[in-house]
């Protein structure tokens, strides 16, 4: 059974880092591009960063380009999403995704979800 669980997530202080991890288990991330989403309270879900199935290509939100960096270890069947600089405005749950058409603005379009882990920025 096809399984993502995010992990990472917590309080912290505005300017803080953090590192999110996307466990996965019965699919290998090599064969999927790999997206994280967030969802601030009361909002949409909103694609913030994805990586394309190879490596060779990522997308960025705006809002965190320059911040927040994706990567990927297929040893590990792991997917990353790196935080810098946090501003409360980067508080929402988060999101692990996998898709098998590539990189995909819309949610709908990716076919795994995790449970999502929450991020709390503080001012």
């Amino acid at each position: 059974q096809e399984k993502l669980v995010e992990s990472g997530g917590g309080v912290v202080q505005a300017g803080a880092s953090l590192r999110l991890s996307c466990a996965a288990s019965g699919l290998s991330v090599r064969s999927y591009a790999m997206a994280w989403f967030r969802q601030p309270d009361g909002k949409e879900r909103d694609l913030v960063a994805a990586i394309s199935s190879t490596g060779a290509t990522t997308h960025y939100q705006g809002e965190v380009e320059g911040r927040f960096a994706i990567s990927r270890d297929n040893a590990k069947n792991t997917v990353y999403l790196q935080m810098n600089s946090l501003n409360p405005e980067d508080t929402a749950v988060y999101y692990c995704a996998a898709g098998t058409v590539g990189i995909q603005l819309d949610e709908n379009d990716y076919d795994y979800w995790g449970q999502g882990t929450q991020v709390t920025v503080s001012s």
